[in-house]
């Protein structure tokens, strides 16, 4: 017989509502507009980081989306002015102590915003939902992040000196690992290493990624090597990914055809491109910053939850219902 009972307790759902409360109280604070978005698309996510789910409707693929960015950005082009959106989404092949493949996420776009702005107000949101006036919070690029706990420039590194450092710091290389793939190094060693070096018991701002890991924010106008990207850590957990946003249409259609392309070299499937939000991004997007945030995993935090079930009413529920014969 299957466990029919919420995985999480009453008291953590308790403490679930007053989150979203307090989410939605400093938005109306703040005057963003609460918006809903589709969660079925035709487009998909062409990100090789991340995997969608599938169905299909009229003899038509479908994907449940993995972020409501690109309906969002289209009513951002649309004149929307600053919104913000909790969010169901849903992501293949992850599922472990702090992954579900279905979860929740907050995000949301400032306009006029640039991405240090971005990471000040989400500093003031902590600080609302964490009851603080203070909170443990540091700032650094990921150049001096690399720099600091490797002794290695991120930026200018090789795959082969990448190579080098990981065998230097004693870093297991995986099984299956493409050693001519900067990205790959860079993505491991920032896991293995870089993450965790941060605070245990305070956030840390990584800013200014690379290029190649642009993903949908701005390149930066004084070094063209980086991205105007940042993510938000608690100890070595990633809470939040935020863009100063690309609004060029003609780069974020290149930067999609150069995901599929990697995608296809790493034996993924290519994804179908979103050509709305490319449309919309000829419209007109204003200049923005935007942000998603993990709802469960800083719930996680603020309750002491060791894995996401505990704070998630019905967590893994994939096969669970399905009663054996």
């Amino acid at each position: 017989m299957p466990d029919w009972r919420p995985t999480a307790s009453l008291d953590k759902l308790k403490i679930r509502a007053r989150m979203l409360q307090g989410i939605r109280a400093f938005f109306v604070d703040n005057e963003a507009l609460e918006v809903e978005t589709p969660i079925l698309s035709a487009a998909a996510i062409t990100d090789p980081q991340l995997e969608s789910f599938s169905t299909r409707f009229n003899q038509q693929n479908y994907y449940l989306h993995t972020s409501p960015e690109f309906y969002m950005k289209r009513l951002l082009a649309s004149g929307s002015g600053d919104i913000y959106q909790l969010a169901r989404v849903f992501r293949l092949d992850e599922l472990g102590r702090y992954h579900n493949p279905e979860f929740t996420l907050l995000e949301w776009y400032r306009c006029g915003f640039d991405h240090h702005q971005l990471m000040d107000e989400i500093e003031s949101l902590l600080k609302v939902l964490l009851d603080k006036n203070t909170l443990p919070v540091k700032r650094l690029s990921y150049q001096q992040a690399f720099i600091e706990a490797l002794q290695i420039d991120p930026l200018d590194a090789s795959a082969g000196l990448l190579n080098e450092c990981a065998l230097a710091h004693g870093v297991e290389i995986p099984q299956g690992m493409n050693l001519a793939d900067k990205d790959m190094w860079l993505d491991w060693l920032m896991v293995e290493k870089v993450a965790a070096s941060f605070n245990k018991k305070g956030f840390t701002f990584l800013y200014n990624y690379p290029a190649s890991q642009a993903a949908l924010a701005k390149l930066d106008e004084k070094d063209p090597r980086v991205a105007n990207r940042f993510e938000l850590f608690y100890g070595e957990l990633e809470l939040a990914n935020g863009f100063y946003e690309l609004t060029d249409a003609a780069e974020q259609a290149a930067r999609f055809a150069d995901e599929n392309r990697l995608r296809e070299q790493r034996g993924q499937k290519v994804m179908p491109v979103d050509y709305a939000l490319l449309h919309a991004l000829e419209s007109g997007l204003p200049a923005c910053s935007g942000v998603a945030l993990g709802i469960d995993r800083l719930l996680m935090i603020l309750c002491g939850a060791e894995n996401i079930s505990q704070v998630t009413a019905f967590a893994r529920e994939l096969d669970s219902n399905l009663e054996n014969n």
